[in-house]
This record gives C-alpha cells, sequence and structure tokens, in this order.
C-alpha cells in the first residue's frame, strides 16, 4: 500500500520567468499537477528533477477518488503534459521546447503505483540555481483553489507580494492567466466573470488578498490595471492535514485500476451527468463559476445533461462551452427566466447537431 507523505510545509520556489509565461493552456488539473512537482523539487539540486510519489499523494491533493478512475486516465493527463511547450526570448526570436521530457505510470518494487514526472533539459534553468528573480509560497495555497484563473492568479500576485502592488496591461494578465487576448473585449465582463471570481477566491482560501482599479486608459478601455495586494490576516488553512493523511493511508489500494465501468463515466469516457464522486462535484463547481455563480447546483445539472456530448470531453471544454453560451444569453437580456432562456440555447445547438 503506498503511504502519502503530505505535509503542510511543501513549498514551492518558482522562478519569476517562468511564473511571467503564458499557462500554455494548462487544465485545472495540469496546474496543481506542476505545482505538486515544483514543491518535490529542491531547487538548488539539478538531480531532483525526476519526480515520483504515490498515487495515494497525488488522490489525496487533487480531491480525486481513485477508486473512479481507470488507468487511462493518467494516459491522457501524460500525453497531455508532454505537448506542454515553453517558449523564451532568444537572440531577438524564441526558443521553444517541452517543459516535461518523460511522464512515468507504473508500480513500483512493492507492487504499489506511482506517477513519475521528469523535467526537459532546456526547462531546467527555469526550475534549478534560482538566484533572487524568485518566490515561494506553500503548496496547499495553490491546490484549494477551484479554478485555473484563480490558482493563476494566485501566483501572479504572490511574486509580487513583497512589494505589494503590481502594475500589468490587461493585455499580458490574459496571457499569464491561459485567457485568448480575444476573450473578453468588454471589459466589464473581464470583471466580472475573472477579476471578481478570482478576488473572492483568493480572500476565502490562500494567504493573500487583493484589491484592484484602472491605472491607464487608451481613449475609453481599460488598459493597465493596478493590483494592491495584502497579507490575508483572516486566512485559516481549514485543513486538518493530519487527519486527512491517516484517512488516505487507510485506504487499500491494491486493485484500483481494474477495467471495469464507473457510474460516472460513460463508454466514450466522458463524465456521466449523474453520480456524486468527487470528479463530478468538481466538473459542477467549476461550471457554476463559468455562469457566474448565478444559478444553483441542480440548475447547472440540467444544464451539463442539454449539452452536447462534445462539451462533455473534459472540465475546460465543459467550462468554455457553458461560459460562451452564458454570455450569450447576458447579452440578449431575455426578459422572463434567464435560467430557461440559457437551457433552450443549449437543447436548440443540441437539435441542431443532431439533425445536421
Amino acid at each position: 500500500m503506498a503511504k502519502s507523505k503530505i505535509r503542510k510545509n511543501y513549498i514551492i520556489e518558482k522562478s519569476n520567468a517562468l511564473n511571467e509565461m503564458r499557462s500554455n493552456n494548462m487544465t485545472l488539473q495540469e496546474l496543481r499537477l506542476l505545482s505538486i512537482y515544483m514543491s518535490r523539487i529542491n531547487a538548488r539540486n539539478k538531480s531532483t528533477s525526476a519526480v515520483q510519489f504515490p498515487l495515494a499523494d497525488l488522490h489525496a491533493i487533487m480531491d480525486v477518488d481513485m477508486r473512479g478512475i481507470r488507468a487511462s486516465y493518467y494516459s491522457d493527463i501524460a500525453e497531455s503534459l508532454l505537448y506542454k511547450i515553453v517558449k523564451i526570448p532568444y537572440r531577438g526570436g524564441f526558443k521553444a521546447f517541452s517543459l516535461f521530457k518523460r511522464v512515468v505510470f507504473a508500480r513500483d518494487d512493492d507492487g504499489s503505483y506511482y506517477f513519475g514526472l521528469e523535467a526537459h533539459e532546456d526547462s531546467l534553468p527555469l526550475l534549478f540555481d534560482l538566484k533572487g528573480d524568485y518566490f515561494k509560497y506553500e503548496l496547499w495555497n495553490a491546490l484549494r483553489l477551484k479554478g485555473k484563473n484563480q490558482l493563476r492568479m494566485y501566483e501572479v500576485l504572490k511574486q509580487y507580494e513583497r512589494a505589494g502592488h503590481r502594475i500589468v496591461l490587461v493585455k499580458e494578465l490574459k496571457g499569464m492567466l491561459g485567457i485568448d487576448e480575444n476573450d473578453y473585449p468588454q471589459f466589464k465582463y473581464f470583471k466580472r466573470d475573472v477579476l471578481e471570481t478570482c478576488k473572492k477566491a483568493l480572500a476565502e482560501n490562500t494567504d493573500i488578498s487583493f484589491t484592484y482599479e484602472p491605472h491607464s486608459k487608451k481613449g475609453r478601455k481599460i488598459h493597465e490595471l493596478k493590483f494592491t495586494i495584502i497579507k490575508n490576516k483572516d486566512y485559516v488553512d481549514p485543513l486538518n492535514l493530519d487527519k486527512f493523511i491517516d484517512l488516505s493511508d487507510g485506504i487499500s489500494f491494491k486493485n484500483e485500476f481494474r477495467e471495469i465501468d464507473f457510474d460516472d463515466i460513460d463508454e466514450n469516457g466522458n463524465l456521466r451527468s449523474t453520480g456524486t464522486s468527487p470528479i463530478y462535484e468538481e466538473r459542477i463547481a467549476f461550471l457554476m463559476d463559468a455562469c457566474n455563480n448565478e444559478f444553483d447546483r441542480k440548475q447547472i445539472v440540467v444544464l451539463f445533461d442539454k449539452m452536447p456530448n462534445w462539451a462533455k470531453h473534459d472540465e475546460n471544454t465543459s467550462h468554455d462551452y457553458l461560459q460562451s453560451k452564458y454570455r450569450e444569453m447576458d447579452m440578449r437580456s431575455p426578459s422572463k427566466s434567464r435560467f430557461g432562456y440559457l437551457k433552450k440555447l443549449i437543447a436548440d445547438e443540441e437539435i441542431s447537431l443532431t439533425n445536421s
């Protein structure tokens, strides 16, 4: 049985150069994996670039019930991670390379499964031999956040915590959060769906909070934002990790990867709109965020059920699809039931796809 080694004092040391890059369209789970990886390496010893950890750690930290996942889940993660490309300036142009060169999912000598990551040689300068241009934080601050925008916003601002403020172009901020430059052409929606959501999440779940205000404009359009970063004195880690670890250690995972159908996964490998697994609940919470938390859980379940099958493939596809429909509904400003109007938008598209 794999024994969990989760500890409160896991520290991430991240170079400013790596933090300033785009998130390369990483999903929330991939960003969490990167955080876990960076908490396990010694940033001053390149020989630690290959990291492996028991799946008990991975699943406990990511709030995933490993008894509801098949081995193919890890294959998908591995393939996606190996295609994450990093670009750095180089002699007037750029140099591009993969962040990781190897992902391993296998059994150790004791027969327990582990997940391993090894950094690409070209990415080592971004991860090791850190001098003055880096910052650090405790792992759990990032892992308690439920959206990729939230996690990245935390890192973007944590880097400037000592300075107490940060001025950033809206265009650059979108890039660092992994948001396409053309998304949120109207600032009011960027404010509502990203800035305010992140502000609430960081204040409730991390050791910092923030306020923000326009810093400069181009015409009537907000060009730059100024963030004021505040130590969150009200932050209290609600996790009793000792109890959390005991629960993780008490579960036997000997036969956890039987190739069977699980209630929450359909024949196409997509998440069903039924069940109460942690994976499903996290998806629903993420979709509530896509609708600016306007609708309750039951309503989101109905919307998820109505979505086209292709949109249910992964959490980011589902989120982006529902958010686009929510924005369309918002722009049309229905006079009656907003939920009913949104449900009809989604249902009508499904009917159109079926008849095409």
